[in-house]
Formats: C-alpha cells, sequence, structure tokens
C-alpha cells in the first residue's frame, strides 16, 4: 500500500463523515439545510480522489527520479510535474490517464477492475462523478417558482459515490503495484 492511499484513507473520511453527520439530522422530511451536507460529501470524496492521484503521482516520480534528484535534469522533471499538477483539476478518466502516461510511462485506467466494474464503465462513472462535482461546487440550489427542486445528490447516491472511489483509489494503486 502506498503512502498515497494512505493519505487518501484519511481524506475519503471527511465524506464519509458528512454522510454520517446527514443521516444523524435527517427526519422526514429532512431539514432545509441538510442537502448542503450531500454536496459537501460529493466534493469531499472527489477531493480525496484528486489528492490520492496527485500524491501517488509524487511518490512515484520521487523513486523514478532518484539518482539524479538535485541535478539540472531531475529539477527540470520535477519542476514541470509540479506545474503540472498545480493545472490538474476535475481529474476524469482521460486527464488521470494522460498524467500517468506522460510521467510513468502506464495506463492506469487499464487496472480499473473490480465487482461489476471495467475500465470502461470505471471510466464512464468516473467522468459522470467529475460532473456532478463541477455542479456542486459551481452551483449552489436552483431557484425555483414555488415547486421543490430535486437536490443534486440523493443520500444513497453519495454512498455509491464513497465506494466507487474507494475501489477506484484500490484498483488505482494495485495497478501501478503491479506495473512499476
Amino acid at each position: 500500500m502506498s503512502r498515497a492511499y494512505q493519505s487518501f484513507e484519511y481524506g475519503i473520511k471527511d465524506a464519509e463523515e458528512l454522510l454520517a453527520h446527514f443521516d444523524s439530522i435527517n427526519a422526514n422530511p429532512p431539514p432545509a439545510n441538510a442537502e448542503v451536507l450531500k454536496r459537501a460529501g460529493l466534493v469531499m470524496a472527489l477531493t480525496a480522489w484528486e489528492t490520492y492521484v496527485e500524491d501517488r503521482l509524487l511518490e512515484e516520480m520521487n523513486k523514478k527520479i532518484g539518482v539524479v534528484a538535485g541535478s539540472y535534469v531531475g529539477d527540470f522533471v520535477m519542476k514541470k510535474l509540479h506545474t503540472d499538477l498545480k493545472q490538474f483539476h476535475n481529474p476524469s478518466s482521460d486527464k488521470t490517464k494522460r498524467i500517468f502516461q506522460e510521467y510513468l510511462g502506464i495506463d492506469v485506467t487499464e487496472g480499473w477492475y473490480w465487482a461489476n466494474h471495467e475500465p470502461e464503465k470505471a471510466k464512464s462513472t468516473l467522468n459522470s462523478w467529475i460532473g456532478k462535482r463541477g455542479d456542486a461546487v459551481h452551483r449552489s440550489k436552483p431557484v425555483a417558482n414555488g415547486s421543490p427542486i430535486a437536490h443534486l445528490i440523493k443520500r444513497d447516491e453519495l454512498e455509491k459515490v464513497i465506494r466507487f472511489i474507494k475501489e477506484l483509489v484500490k484498483a488505482t494503486d494495485a495497478y501501478i503495484d503491479t506495473h512499476l
């Protein structure tokens, strides 16, 4: 298990705790402001994924740089990586694939297999959640003209995204371990 995976396990707890907090205040009907906890949980789950990708890439690059660390070449590569990571937002399947291929020469999406998931399904599911994360971050509650608006993310969906991201990280970490 990588250090990035260990950090991820700590980071994903924020999303799990937001879900637990939502459950603790959930009544029938839930308070009007409870929906924000689910949106925040979605954002935190996908932030944990983004942080994992960045940390795992840095972890592997530090190993790869090894003997040239501190040299002009080593510094150049690490400076470029840090610049790329500063611009690495919303790690969709394509962005994740591209950055791992560029720096480590592997397509991590090929390893996205687990129960009821294969790479194509995992990619489309990740991309869908990334899109929803964008909505949660950039759009608060929509304005209604007297009629109730559906919540951006339902409680069971938040539970699914947390489980999905945990499995995605586990599959990615295992794939990197066996291919580097």
